[in-house]
């Protein structure tokens, strides 16, 4: 923190000298490391009157032009989480860790493992939140995406976000869906979990029942507060979990 100058501050004037002279309390402080400024949170330590998105393990803050689309099984069990703003995506997916060491190095490692076996290359850049990785894949019609994997180390708790589109090949790109991730809050819960479990997500009750089937079968449901939710299973993304508990 820097104390400005000004009248009645801690900041005092030699008369003699005419050197200014500061208080040691400020100088400490001012030598002291900021954080980050933002998140993700855990929950305890979440910045209170933000409006969010409760998903159960998951919180999601309301920011603008972004929509939330989730993937649910009849019961009403997230098992995709898609955040979507112009020509931009961010999946995510919130896993148990061990109290001791994060595991987003050793996850890391392991996509890149996983994309080698398909033949494609990721690269590692310095990102917001450390170490990332960025490829080129190919998708199912033929055509190429760059994707961007940010992973966040909690307290039991990590967070793997996948960046799609403009955002994946330019990060100043990310614009409001790097807010949602900055203003995450994670509700870890006290129950012990395999280390990489996925941390349980639920539909919001009233996105729930808009999530019923429609008449043509399709399984979607209308926005509910900015969440389109549909009954699909999409595959596993990320390394399988380790059963040991966390």
């Amino acid at each position: 923190m820097i104390f400005s100058r000004g009248r009645g501050g801690r900041h005092s004037r030699d008369e003699r000298s005419g050197r200014q002279s500061a208080d040691p309390q400020d100088l400490a402080a001012a030598a002291e490391p900021e954080g980050p400024g933002h998140g993700p949170y855990d929950v305890g330590d979440a910045p209170p009157d933000v409006q969010r998105l409760d998903l159960g393990s998951l919180h999601i803050p309301a920011v603008q032009d972004v929509e939330v689309r989730v993937q649910a099984n009849p019961d009403g069990v997230i098992q995709q989480v898609v955040l979507v703003h112009g020509e931009s995506a961010l999946q995510l997916g919130v896993f148990a860790a061990p109290r001791t060491e994060g595991i987003w190095p050793e996850w890391r490692e392991e996509i890149r493992t996983s994309l080698a076996a398909d033949g494609v290359v990721a690269e590692e850049a310095d990102g917001e939140y450390g170490t990332e990785l960025r490829a080129r894949v190919r998708t199912p019609d033929g055509g190429i995406a760059d994707l961007r994997f940010v992973g966040v180390d909690g307290p039991r708790w990590m967070i793997q976000g996948v960046f799609q589109g403009r955002a994946a090949s330019d990060p100043a790109a990310a614009g409001p869906l790097a807010e949602c991730l900055n203003g995450l809050v994670v509700d870890r819960g006290q129950e012990a979990k395999p280390v990489r479990e996925p941390l349980p997500l639920r539909l919001p009750r009233e996105a729930a029942a808009a999530a019923e089937p429609s008449p043509d079968g399709d399984g979607s449901g209308a926005p509910v507060n900015g969440v389109v939710s549909g009954q699909q299973h999409p595959r596993r993304s990320g390394p399988r979990p380790h059963r040991d508990g966390s």
